[in-house]
């Protein structure tokens, strides 16, 4: 038996012969819905809680639930793809995602919403990590780094491009169904991609552990565990004010993730299969890069979850505009994360410390502009703008210099710590600088809210230039 590897057949500038314009965009049309999912509920969350009469508790789990089974099997979803196929495991958690949208959007009360959300983040973290993998395996030289570069911009607008959509379509109520299509839209969708990605994903050249490659079932349990440690406080504990069982579960997390370092060490010292090979985590930059990905996906997603917390329940603005306010931060976004690579040469280097200090400016900027309780008026557009240029700098060249010289056989390794530790910065980003904004609001009133978020934004302006304290990116090949 062979280890599972996809080995298509390049052309002579680095891409695959089969069309690899299709396959990208098959690939990061799936990135892009599955990170949708992630902020979409935000916004429909009051209309569920309204419908189904869910308690607090339940609805943190609906909206939660997805978050917390999607970062605790990021790892495990890459291993599976390096050992059972990418394609086949593209395509399985795919169907796997489709299908649990279906049964959302016909769920009848809380309990099958939880148990749905669950599985549909289940389904998110098998397909996801073979996203990096099927890039890293099918894409080499130039076409990489641009295949890279519209996975960065995917990756980041579709938070913001969450909040869009969900307030689109809840506040159009289609044919009176209120939250439900914030799920449904999701099934025609998948099942136009599983039709795409039968046609145009490589097929796998083998499948079968070897003694070399072997599922470390130990290290998946110790990861998955400290990994929902993790997370549960840091999507629960907020709404909880961070009760005691929180911290000692924080705590058992590092516990865990410091046995589990042990546990992998010893084991590739012995000669056996680590979770993650050894040599991934020693690249040159991949330290200083998983530190800045933490950082750049922290500030946004404290950003946004904030914003949209003063935009809703400060300013009183609906989930339709609260979602469209977002907008020039996501075409920014996007659009610097796919030109960066056509930017002189002399300036990569410094691109990921100058986009967090444009990022501070930005969040500043924002800051100033709303402290009064106003809308900020037009400038408030240019300043978030220049939030999304300063993150999509950050975190781009970020992500490319730490593929850059990963191995193909090293892919689902790199795709399932990069993945991971994006949705992790999301979390802890949601959780801190959400805490920080919610224990600085003194009161009701817009004026409040936004003494609350000036306190935040001048949070986010610093660390935003601890990311850019890190020092110059390695140049992306």
């Amino acid at each position: 038996m062979t280890s599972t590897t996809t080995r298509p057949v390049l052309s002579k500038d680095g891409g695959t012969d089969s069309r690899p314009g299709l396959l990208l965009g098959v690939v990061l049309a799936a990135q892009f819905m599955a990170l949708l999912d992630v902020f979409i509920v935000n916004v429909a969350a009051p209309t569920i809680r309204a419908e189904l009469s869910a308690s607090g508790a339940a609805l943190q789990l609906v909206v939660a639930g997805y978050t917390i089974a999607y970062a605790v099997l990021l790892i495990t979803g890459a291993r599976l793809g390096d050992l059972l196929g990418h394609r086949r495991m593209y395509l399985g958690g795919l169907a796997l995602f489709t299908a649990a949208s279906l049964a959302c959007g016909l769920a009848a009360g809380t309990g099958q919403l939880i148990a749905f959300r669950l599985v549909q983040g289940a389904g998110a973290a098998l397909m996801i990590p073979q996203v990096l993998s099927l890039i890293q395996r099918n894409f080499t030289g130039e076409r990489r780094v641009r295949a890279l570069s519209a996975y960065s911009a995917v990756l980041a607008t579709g938070a913001a491009a969450g909040q869009v959509v969900g307030g689109v379509l809840v506040s159009a109520d289609l044919f009176g169904t209120g939250w439900r299509p914030v799920f449904l839209v999701n099934v025609p969708i998948g099942i136009a991609l599983l039709v795409l990605g039968a046609r145009f994903l490589p097929r796998d050249a083998g499948t079968g552990p070897t003694r070399a490659r072997a599922l470390d079932l130990p290290g998946l349990v110790l990861l998955a565990a400290a990994v929902t440690l993790l997370t549960v406080p840091l999507v629960l504990g907020q709404e909880q004010d961070w009760p005691l069982w929180s911290w000692c579960s924080l705590g058992g997390s590092l516990a865990l993730l410091a046995f589990f370092g042990v546990y992998e060490a010893r084991l590739a010292r012995r000669g056996g299969a680590p979770l993650i090979a050894p040599r991934v985590l020693r690249l040159p930059g991949m330290g200083r890069a998983v530190l800045w990905i933490v950082v750049a996906m922290g500030v946004n997603a404290g950003f946004l979850f904030t914003l949209t917390l003063h935009l809703q329940g400060g300013l009183g603005h609906s989930a339709l505009r609260a979602g469209l306010t977002f907008g020039p931060a996501a075409v920014v976004f996007g659009a610097v994360g796919l030109t960066w690579r056509r930017w002189p040469a002399r300036l990569h280097r410094v691109l990921v410390p100058g986009g967090f200090l444009l990022a501070a400016a930005g969040a500043l900027a924002i800051g100033g502009l709303l402290a009064d309780g106003g809308t900020g008026g037009w400038g408030l557009y240019p300043a978030l703008g220049a939030l999304g240029a300063g993150i999509a700098l950050a975190f781009s060249p970020a992500l490319t210099g730490a593929l850059a010289s990963v191995r193909p056989e090293d892919a689902a390794d790199a795709s399932g710590l990069l993945a991971t530790v994006t949705q992790l910065g999301q979390l802890i980003g949601v959780a801190a600088f959400g805490t920080l904004f919610l224990g600085a609001v003194d009161g009701p009133g817009a004026r409040n809210s936004a003494d609350a978020l000036w306190t935040t934004m001048l949070v986010l302006a610093v660390a935003s230039v601890v990311g850019a304290a890190a020092g110059p990116a390695r140049r992306a090949r």
